[in-house]
């Protein structure tokens, strides 16, 4: 089958590059971190949503995504570029207003409608909400692969992503806590603060678009009628694609299980709902230290091997809390940051090993359809965060939590808190358990594997190149021609 994207190696990213592409995340973030963090209490305890209700939006929305993303992905591969360098971070100059506007909608307070009416406006926000946010995250996530294609700066582009997600996300947590800042709900700060991170993410788009660069020039693809699907199957039955997704998808799971749940807990259990974003603080420290040493200890372990020690022990510091059942939130939050130090590898490392895995993809069937198969596999994330939501509103209808509305949900009772408490440390402990089995025994991508594969995606680079030019002089080229 003819190949049609062309593809011309490069390296040579600057920390100009790095800030940059940490500023994709960040603008991300700020915004995505408010569906997080506060989205899903807000529906229930503010607006009044049936948990149940609140599990429907989430399911119908990923429904609508199988066949949006993958749609999002084909306009990404295929939409022409009119000059060089800039065929994945348009995206984020053309969607970041109307995705920070969205956002806005999305926490406009619509108690005065009828019950029925709030459900369909928090339906209809939130699903546009989540297609524009599909528009700006497959792009940026393609970008890592026209950046560079070194392996080592891979490594630190994903490392500074890491670090822009976890900026992006303290915007939401800090607003929590002041909405909570006198054990009070306070809409006004919320709106207020909403406002703010949605201007704030469009700053933070604009500068990813200006600061990062380009080098590696994709033409776009030139697909026959029914072929989109033909990519997605050949992605899906690839070992490695496959199990990173899956990986990927527990990871996010868990991650925003925690933050939503705890958001209950803190407030029902240890009593201190303006503390409930102090544990998603404690698993977010250890990567401030842990990222200055990523480099060195993936180079001497290997990414697999690393990720998935680090989740095996956050799910040992869960199950030690499965066993201890403390009522005392400084000791549930100890042990937090110990997970956090476990989790610490994969936040940092997750998108390089995607893209180990796309590479591998790549390798096996002598196509670059990066947009697809970053649209794949930010699919299979929402479906990580749409399993989250799923099981903590189960977790909620299973004690009867807001099952008329507002009007029983501060009728929680001293063994609803104490299910809660179980709920929230046994279930990230399975799902971290889960992910290391599966990286440690069904990710193929060793690292002796990682080293033999760079090798084998230079030829094919080279035969889709066509072997017209060298690498130094397509390098030579690519970095004299600079629109950015």
């Amino acid at each position: 089958m003819e190949e049609n994207n062309f593809i011309k190696s490069t390296s040579g990213i600057t920390m100009k590059d790095k800030i940059g592409y940490a500023l994709g995340d960040v603008g991300s973030l700020l915004v995505f971190g408010l569906v997080n963090t506060i989205l899903q209490i807000y529906y229930t305890d503010f607006l009044g949503i049936a948990p149940l209700a609140v599990m429907l939006i989430f399911m119908i929305a990923r429904v609508w995504d199988a066949v949006n993303d993958p749609i999002w992905g084909s306009i990404v591969d295929k939409l022409p570029v009119k000059r060089r360098g800039v065929r994945y971070k348009r995206w984020l100059l053309w969607l970041c207003v109307p995705l920070s506007v969205f956002a806005v909608l999305m926490f406009l307070d619509v108690r005065s409608l009828s019950s029925g009416w709030v459900i369909a406006y928090a339906a209809i926000t939130y699903i546009i909400f989540g297609m524009l946010y599909t528009g700006v995250n497959i792009p940026y996530g393609s970008m890592s692969s026209v950046i560079t294609t070194d392996e080592k700066e891979r490594n630190s582009l994903s490392v500074f992503r890491s670090v822009g997600s976890t900026l992006g996300g303290f915007g939401a947590l800090v607003l929590y806590m002041l909405c909570y800042k006198n054990s009070e709900f306070n809409y006004t700060t919320l709106i207020v603060g909403v406002i703010i991170l949605a201007v704030l993410s469009c700053a933070a788009c604009i500068g990813c678009n200006k600061l990062s660069k380009e080098r590696v020039e994709s033409l776009p693809a030139r697909k026959e009628k029914g072929e989109t699907r033909k990519v997605i199957k050949g992605l899906m039955t690839n070992r490695a694609f496959l199990i990173i997704s899956i990986v990927g998808l527990l990871f996010l799971a868990a991650q925003m299980f925690q933050t939503s749940y705890n958001t209950y807990l803190f407030k029902y259990y240890f009593g201190k709902p303006g503390y409930a974003s102090l544990v998603t603080v404690c698993q977010y420290l250890p990567v401030a230290v842990i990222m200055f040493f990523s480099g060195k200890i993936v180079k001497k372990l290997g990414r697999k091997e690393i990720c998935a020690l680090g989740v095996l022990l956050a799910g040992v510091a869960f199950l030690v809390l499965c066993f201890w059942q403390t009522d005392n939130y400084i000791v549930y939050l100890a042990f937090n940051l110990i997970a956090g130090l476990g989790f610490s590898f994969i936040f940092l490392m997750i998108w390089a090993l995607a893209n180990d895995a796309i590479d591998d993809y790549m390798v096996k069937s002598g196509r670059a359809d990066t947009g697809t198969a970053y649209s794949v596999f930010t699919f299979m994330r929402k479906l990580g965060q749409t399993l989250a939501a799923i099981v903590v509103n189960i977790c909620l209808i299973s004690m009867g939590y807001g099952a008329s509305g507002t009007a029983d949900i501060e009728n929680v009772t001293d063994t609803m808190a104490h299910s809660m408490y179980m709920q929230a440390v046994i279930i990230p402990c399975v799902m971290c358990f889960a992910m290391f089995l599966l990286l440690w025994f069904a990710y193929p991508l060793s690292k002796k594997k990682v080293k033999e594969l760079q090798d084998e995606k230079n030829n094919v680079m080279n035969d889709i190149v066509g072997g017209e030019q060298t690498s130094e002089e397509l390098t030579e080229e690519v970095s004299g021609d600079d629109n950015v």
